[in-house]
C-alpha cells in the first residue's frame, strides 16, 4: 500500500501546519529525450504533483521542521533535477533556518531521461547535507518501499537516524541484477528493512502508523 506524498505528509505533520516550498520547479527536457516530455505531462495529470517530491515546513508535535517527501507514482519516484533541486533547497533551507530535517524516500533511482543531470543531483544533495551537518540539528531519512539507485546512494542513507518502514526494499542495484553479475545467491530476505537494521544500515523499523509519535519522540531528544 505506497502512499502518495500528500498523505505521507498528513500522516506525518500536525494538521495544517505544512507550507510548500519550491513548488514552482518544473523539469525540462535537457537531452531532448523521446516521449519524456509525454511521461512528464502523464505524471502531473496522474498525481497532481508537478515532480516526484513535495517539499516544505511543517510541525511535528509542535516542533518545526524542514521535510521533503517523494512519491513514486511520479515516473517510479525517479530522481531528475527537479527531485534533486528541491532537496538540495530543503536542505539549504533546514539549514539557513536552524531547523531539523525530515526526508521520506520512495524512488527506484536516477531519471534515465536525464541522464548525467539526474546523476548530477547525488553530488548536490551530499553537497548540502555535508553543510548542514556542520549545525547542531539533526537528519532524520525515511525509507519507504522501495528506496533504490542514486537516492539510496546519497541523501537517503546519510542521516542521523535512519528509520524504515516494515518490509521495504531498500538497496542500490536490483537483487536480480546483483546475482548476475556476482554469479552467487543472495541471502533469504536480502535488502528488506530487517536484513538492513540486522547489517548497521536501519537505526530503526517503525510502522507507518506509528511514525509521527516516534518522530516526536525522537526530535524531542535531539531536535
Amino acid at each position: 500500500y505506497p502512499l502518495p506524498a500528500p498523505e505521507r505528509v498528513r500522516l506525518l505533520t500536525d494538521a495544517g501546519s505544512f507550507e510548500e516550498r519550491d513548488g514552482e520547479l518544473a523539469a525540462g527536457d535537457p537531452l531532448g529525450f523521446e516521449g519524456y516530455p509525454d511521461r512528464l505531462r502523464s505524471a502531473r495529470e496522474k498525481t497532481g504533483l508537478g515532480d516526484a517530491i513535495l517539499s516544505g515546513v511543517g510541525e511535528i508535535g509542535g516542533r518545526r521542521v524542514a521535510l521533503a517527501v517523494m512519491d513514486f507514482r511520479f515516473i517510479g519516484g525517479s530522481m531528475g533535477s527537479v527531485v534533486g533541486e528541491r532537496v538540495a533547497r530543503t536542505v539549504e533551507l533546514a539549514r539557513a533556518e536552524g531547523l531539523p530535517l525530515v526526508t521520506v524516500s520512495a524512488s527506484g533511482g536516477a531519471r534515465m531521461f536525464e541522464g548525467i543531470y539526474s546523476l548530477m543531483q547525488m553530488a548536490k544533495t551530499s553537497v548540502a547535507l555535508s553543510r548542514f551537518m556542520e549545525g547542531s540539528k539533526p537528519y532524520i531519512s525515511i525509507l519507504t518501499d522501495p528506496t533504490f539507485g542514486g537516492v539510496t546512494a546519497s541523501f537517503a542513507t546519510a542521516a542521523d537516524i535512519i528509520i524504515a518502514e516494515p518490509g521495504a526494499r531498500v538497496g542500490f542495484a536490483g537483487a536480480r541484477v546483483i546475482e548476475q553479475t556476482t554469479k552467487e545467491r543472495l541471502p533469504e530476505g536480502f535488502q528488506t528493512a530487517e536484513f538492513q537494521r540486522e547489517h548497521g544500515m536501519v537505526d530503526r523499523i517503525v510502522h507507518r502508523l506509528a511514525l509521527k509519535g516516534d518522530l516526536e519522540r525522537l526530535l524531542g531528544f535531539v531536535g
